[in-house]
């Protein structure tokens, strides 16, 4: 594990577990987490194979703070399958969308833990962290119909979940912006709905103060500039259904493959 404490002050920290990964084809995750006090946060902590490690590796830095909650950005098996886990090893309650609620106990939820799954309703909300607020923003279809992220008004950090993901990069923090959009553009094109999703969400963020934003995956953007260009690279992006071709084809066929 590799922790990275993007912002300290006092009672407050928000730390990134970078490095908390899985053998084979399983994509890389980052795993953040929030601390104010006694109390904290994990925000898309994973699945059941890197559980004990995040656990472990948030409990070492956290210097034993409560895990209250946890932050559930959207449905997705990186975000979500490791629930039951979080839920049972400690006393956390677990948001996610409204939309997805009655889905996550698929996931092996056991059912005598799943009075503690929360919604989120589609507007977003507010979430106290033992003083510090915390507010859950709207970002559906960017990619999942009910989908949200997390700022921190203290650090001005933007939690975007798979916005501003990328792939195969080995750096953690974006230094120049035009060569790391390669490892960004294919991803985005594909999983972000339209151009109308993006540009509806670019609008609530410009209203934000923000130094950070911090992706579930790949590389982060640190200060305004870069936010910005980030920013303006999504609102210029054709994606999602603006590709969708005028019509399907039935594949040619082939004879299947025997092993």
């Amino acid at each position: 594990m590799s922790e990275i404490f993007l912002f300290r002050n006092g009672l407050h920290s928000n730390i990134l577990l970078h490095d908390v990964s899985t053998d084979g084809l399983a994509v890389q995750t980052n795993h953040h987490l929030i601390v104010h006090g006694k109390w904290s946060m994990i925000l898309d902590p994973g699945g059941q194979t890197v559980f004990n490690r995040v656990l472990a590796d948030s409990t070492l830095v956290s210097a034993g703070a409560e895990v209250k909650y946890v932050f559930l950005s959207h449905q997705d098996p990186d975000i979500v399958s490791g629930t039951n886990d979080w839920l049972r090893e400690t006393s956390a309650d677990a948001y996610i969308s409204q939309l997805w609620l009655r889905f996550v106990p698929h996931t092996d939820i056991a059912e005598d833990l799943q009075h503690r799954l929360r919604s989120i309703p589609d507007e977003g909300m507010w979430i106290d962290l033992n003083g510090c607020e915390l507010a859950i923003l709207p970002a559906h279809f960017l990619h999942s119909p009910g989908n949200f992220h997390v700022y921190d008004p203290l650090s001005k950090i933007l939690y975007t979940g798979d916005i501003g993901a990328s792939l195969g990069c080995e750096y953690r923090r974006v230094e120049d912006f035009d060569d790391h959009v390669a490892f960004m553009v294919g991803f985005h094109e594909r999983y972000m709905a339209s151009a109308i999703a993006i540009r509806t969400w670019a609008r609530l963020v410009r209203s934000l103060d923000i130094e950070i934003i911090a992706p579930q995956h790949g590389a982060l953007f640190y200060g305004k500039a870069m936010v910005n260009r980030l920013l303006d690279w999504l609102e210029s992006l054709r994606c999602g259904v603006d590709q969708l071709p005028d019509q399907y084809q039935v594949p040619p066929h082939r004879p299947v493959t025997q092993y």
